[in-house]
């Protein structure tokens, strides 16, 4: 199964920024590692839901569903 790298970063302010490397745009933040990768793991769902429905929304594209495997 193909992998994502999650990042996390000590932020001044306190806490945690992450993102994951392969997504751009796919980034959160967090007090504790833990809360991080949860809240960036959630930002990468939505983020590709939302992709998901501006593709759909284009009429003439054809689309096609793949597993991520390695």
């Amino acid at each position: 199964m193909e992998k994502l790298t999650l990042v996390f970063e000590p932020a001044e302010e306190g806490g945690y920024g992450a993102y994951v490397a392969e997504v751009p745009g796919a980034n959160s933040r967090g007090e504790t590692i833990e809360e991080a990768r949860e809240m960036v793991l959630e930002a990468l769902h939505e983020l590709l839901d939302y992709r998901r429905e501006k593709a759909e929304a284009k009429t003439g594209a054809i689309r096609e569903q793949v597993a991520l495997i390695g």
